[in-house]
């Protein structure tokens, strides 16, 4: 399980959420500064501009490895709220 703090962290969706509109609003600028070959522009820019400043984790652990988009859950934590029925339209499958 994740630190505490990541995950309380995680929960203030607004952070990521700002952080994913900051990458939106400079990727055009970053495309065209990389095309151009301008790495002493890249780094003028904010740190946040950079897709990869935003960090999926799970929702219930915190755990950021494993993760699944459309679920918000990590595959444990999804393994196991699968299992007990929580997930509604998921069954476990067999053949």
């Amino acid at each position: 399980m994740a630190k505490k703090s990541w995950i309380e962290r995680n929960k203030k969706i607004e952070r990521n959420k700002k952080k994913q509109a900051v990458a939106a609003r400079y990727a055009e600028l970053r495309a065209k500064l990389k095309a151009e070959g301008d790495y002493v522009g890249l780094t003028m820019l904010p740190r946040n501009a950079s897709p990869t400043r935003v960090v999926n984790r799970c929702g219930l652990t915190g755990r950021c490895h494993g993760y699944l988009r459309r679920f918000n859950l990590s595959r444990i934590a999804f393994r196991e709220l699968a299992s007990q029925g929580m997930i509604p339209g998921v069954t476990k499958s067999s053949w």
